[in-house]
């Protein structure tokens, strides 16, 4: 009878602790992309070499952005983006809960199962919620008098109907899924890593008291920004040659001189960008625009994160040994 109470108890407050989770990581989401989306969206402009943009650089692309088209441009595909990015950072950062102490328990609570459970995290994610990113990538580089399509439902049957079915809004999944691993497990992996360092080696700069957290102790709002911030930036520097490779099999049928490209795979249209077009210029084009964006991106995302588990009272601290 107690053991059957028990475990009643123990599946509510999974039940619990799974759905505070969830809300949480929608929420950081949806301010960390916000935070960035006009920066995401020249960064899009850039990658897939938009002809009324190829020649700008980030703060020339912004600034023609406002002026061509006009200030909520800059917003433009974000709305695609808000209704993707909650169920994606919702999976995401709760597949990591989940799967951290499977990871830990397998590999006696190794640094390296944090990089593992990150990565399976962000694979999950991708999974659910890939066909929403291709349709705002498709948003986001219309510009203005160029329309093709007029909002999320009319880009998804339009892409289903003339680009081959289904199939069309998984374009680039395979080279998503491939960035998507040392991206989402380094992010994790720094983050948590030098969330420890701070709480273990400088508690009295970086930390504060807080009774329910283990370890009795939270980060303070500058230590979260600032892990978050080089965990992103470490992350970016080795995905995002896959980022332009999904970009550019994502937006090849609106490309007129890369309708090609939608018939390559991932390897052949990333030889393709780096024959082309080099290193520079190819594989990292828009890499400036991306440490601009993703270092907030990622600081806001982790900080909004484990701000919203404080405010939920969930336990956000670490055991230091």
């Amino acid at each position: 009878m107690e053991s059957a109470k028990a475990n009643t108890q123990n599946s509510t407050r999974s039940r619990e602790f799974l759905t505070k989770s969830l809300l949480a990581g929608g929420v950081a989401g949806m301010f960390s992309k916000t935070t960035v989306a006009p920066l995401d969206r020249v960064k899009i402009l850039l990658q897939a070499h938009n002809k009324h943009y190829k020649q700008h650089g980030v703060f020339s692309g912004l600034v023609k952005i406002v002026k061509f088209e006009n200030l909520w441009a800059l917003y433009k595909g974000n709305g695609a983006q808000m209704v993707r990015i909650f169920p994606y950072a919702a999976t995401q950062f709760t597949s990591y809960e989940v799967y951290k102490p499977i990871f830990g328990n397998l590999m006696s609570q190794h640094h390296f199962s944090k990089f593992l459970s990150g990565s399976a995290a962000g694979i999950t994610a991708v999974l659910l919620t890939y066909p929403l990113d291709t349709i705002r990538a498709r948003l986001a580089f219309q510009v203005t008098g160029e329309h093709k399509y007029s909002g999320i439902t009319h880009t998804a049957i339009t892409m289903f109907k003339e680009e081959g079915g289904g199939r069309a809004l998984y374009r680039g999944f395979t080279p998503t899924v491939i960035g998507m691993i040392p991206y989402a497990g380094l992010s994790f992996y720094c983050f948590e890593g030098l969330k420890y360092c701070c709480m273990k080696h400088l508690p009295q700069w970086t930390c504060e008291p807080c009774p329910i957290n283990s370890g009795g102790l939270v980060l303070k709002l500058s230590a979260k920004l600032l892990c978050g911030g080089f965990a992103g930036a470490i992350a970016q520097s080795f995905a995002y040659p896959f980022d332009v490779t999904r970009r550019r099999m994502q937006l090849a049928q609106v490309t007129p001189d890369k309708h090609h490209w939608g018939r390559l795979g991932m390897v052949a249209t990333l030889v393709q960008i780096y024959k082309r077009e080099g290193i520079a210029y190819g594989l990292y084009r828009g890499m400036s625009i991306n440490y601009l964006r993703a270092i907030p991106m990622v600081a806001v995302s982790f900080t909004t994160y484990e701000l919203m588990k404080q405010m939920l009272k969930l336990d956000t601290g670490i055991k230091i040994e």
